[in-house]
């Protein structure tokens, strides 16, 4: 986890090009920063990595201040993806992967695995990319290979600087979709800057939307869409792509009627074997009468099995009822990575709203407002 703690950054000419900024990077997470030309984003990505110092205030990287560790060694433990790309045209492509391995002074054996796995990871077949040079591939397979390079030393970081923006649009979207791919599979904590917002909605955990060197609105892509913070957030995402005729679909249009549910009655041992079997990592729990309780996530399961389901149930998780307006219930919504638990004016349980299918008509939505194909 980065956490930046009331950054200042204040040139030698007594520009503030960074006010305040409190924000924190989850591990395993896409986060993007975006925003006008000349908002901080870049600058806020390039203090992580020391290219740029901080005036005032405090970074830190799993609770270890960036200033007690060497910039050198703080480098090598990023990875570094830039909109040049940066690829040396000299080498081939198997030592441009291979340049921070080689630093850290890896065996050859274990880098040459390391090289092959990831040109595999973004189907590039090793035996014949390996030797080629960067002269010799397309545009985007160039940027395939300046995403593996910064993976190559397996860092727990990536910084990415409008990485893509150089592409064409074609290869672009495959680019977003093969980061989106590649993050289920490494679970990096990625700082994506870029001022494109159809780009930020598609692959972002968490946006944050910079203005004049402050940040001006953080959340999720749900909550941004759902509940901009200002005019200007309004603006930067596009007055027709919020306006009144947008509408998402009711409630029961979007729930799942026939969803398993738990008893209280059930064992925690059934209740997992239930949730593995079904492939489902949470599940809601009702009475003997289908009253509503809680939702039973499977994670919790797997680490109280020796307790009665009840005492393990979540109670908090946000619930809406079957007449629920959506549209204005977004602002709740926005805040739960739970399924979403419906319910009748008797508190019974009549089905459920993935998450997942929410964020979909929401982003349906707003790319049907953005003339996206």
């Amino acid at each position: 986890m980065i956490q930046l703690k009331q950054i200042n950054k204040v040139y030698d000419d007594g520009f503030q090009a960074l006010k305040n900024i409190d924000l924190t990077f989850e591990e395993g997470k896409i986060n993007v920063l975006i925003g006008p030309s000349g908002c901080g984003k870049t600058t806020t990505m390039k203090l992580l990595n020391r290219l740029t110092e901080h005036t005032d205030g405090q970074i830190l990287i799993d609770d270890k201040d960036i200033k007690d560790i060497n910039p050198i060694q703080l480098r090598r433990q990023m990875g570094y993806v830039i909109q040049s790309i940066g690829l040396f045209p000299h080498m081939t492509i198997y030592d441009n992967v291979a340049t921070v391995p080689k630093l850290l002074k890896w065996e050859k054996a274990r880098t040459r695995k390391r090289v092959e796995e990831l040109l595999n990871m973004v189907n590039l077949a090793p035996e014949t990319y390996m030797k080629r040079y960067p002269s010799e591939l397309s545009g985007g397979q160039q940027q395939r290979i300046g995403v593996i390079r910064a993976l190559a030393a397996e860092p727990s970081t990536i910084l990415m600087d409008e990485p893509f923006s150089a592409l064409d649009p074609i290869s672009r979207e495959q680019l977003q979709d093969e980061l989106v791919r590649l993050q289920k599979e490494i679970k990096k904590t990625i700082v994506f800057v870029t001022h494109d917002m159809d780009e930020a909605i598609k692959i972002a955990d968490q946006i944050i939307l910079m203005k004049g060197g402050e940040i001006v609105q953080k959340g999720s892509p749900e909550e941004i869409l759902a509940n901009p913070a200002n005019d200007f957030v309004k603006e930067f995402i596009g007055s027709d792509r919020l306006d009144q005729a947008k509408k998402l679909p009711s409630v029961q249009e979007l729930s799942v009627k026939d969803y398993m549910v738990l008893s209280t009655e059930t064992t925690v041992d059934l209740a997992i074997e239930d949730m593995v079997t079904n492939n489902v990592a949470e599940l809601p729990v009702v009475d003997e009468t289908g009253k509503y309780l809680g939702v039973l996530s499977l994670y919790k399961a797997l680490a109280n099995k020796a307790a009665r389901l009840s005492e393990i149930v979540d109670y908090s998780v946000i619930t809406v009822n079957e007449t629920t307006d959506l549209n204005l219930a977004m602002g709740d919504l926005s805040k739960t990575k739970s399924i979403i638990p419906v319910l009748s004016e008797d508190k019974k349980l009549v089905g459920i709203i993935e998450n997942s299918t929410l964020f979909v008509a929401l982003h349906q939505i707003y790319e049907s407002k953005s003339g996206v194909a």
